[in-house]
């Protein structure tokens, strides 16, 4: 089992920038990648960005150059960085671990961008 652990939501003006953390911690071992979501009110979740065990990214249309995810083996800790950030990247943001079976959640973090 993992348990994963985020932080750094919160809300900032249109054009601003903020860092979510994803700390993992439980059996780590059977992580092959992370990544993060998004949920929108009314909206499906998507995936925002995605990273692998091996360093390999990816991210969505609408957030590739201004997010960057990245991870820290040492800490275990997944993060995103996110800039320029615009009204319509207001969501719950998830953090995920996909693992050898199956696939683990984070609580999720609101993430707010004001106009």
């Amino acid at each position: 089992q993992v348990q994963l652990v985020e932080s750094g939501g919160g809300l900032v003006q249109a054009g601003g920038s903020l860092r979510l953390s994803c700390a993992a911690s439980g059996r780590i071992f059977s992580i092959n990648a992370m990544g993060w979501y998004r949920q929108a009110p009314g909206k499906q979740r998507e995936l925002v960005a995605g990273i692998t065990n091996g360093g390999l990214t990816n991210y969505a249309g609408s957030v590739k150059g201004r997010f960057t995810i990245s991870r820290d083996n040492a800490k275990n800790t997944v993060y995103l960085q996110m800039n320029s950030l615009k009204p319509e990247d207001t969501a719950v943001y998830y953090c995920n671990a996909e693992l050898l079976f199956g696939n683990s959640w984070g609580q999720g973090t609101q993430v707010t961008v004001s106009s």
